[in-house]
């Protein structure tokens, strides 16, 4: 089960489990389309692979599976000075 972590791990801005903005590679590592488009050009800069559409849970199997509330933020070059406050 994926983890949904709850924010872009560059910029910080909150993703939440039903944001269609939300991109993630196979190890899970979570980013903004925003982020995943325009500094890292759909390659996850950690492990290399593909940044794709996160999946949204469906909201009625939140409740029972929820979202990840640990939050992460990486020191990525492409992410220096990004620091976007979240809403």
């Amino acid at each position: 089960m994926l983890e949904l972590r709850p924010n872009c791990e560059c910029c910080d801005r909150d993703l939440p489990p039903s944001s269609d903005q939300a991109r993630i590679c196979t190890f899970e590592c979570t980013f903004c389309a925003d982020c995943a488009e325009h500094r890292f050009f759909g390659a996850c800069p950690n492990c290399g692979g593909d940044l794709v559409a996160r999946p949204i849970r469906p909201e009625d199997k939140l409740h029972r599976f929820p979202a990840s509330l640990r939050r992460v933020v990486k020191a990525h070059s492409a992410c220096a000075g990004t620091g976007a406050p979240r809403p």
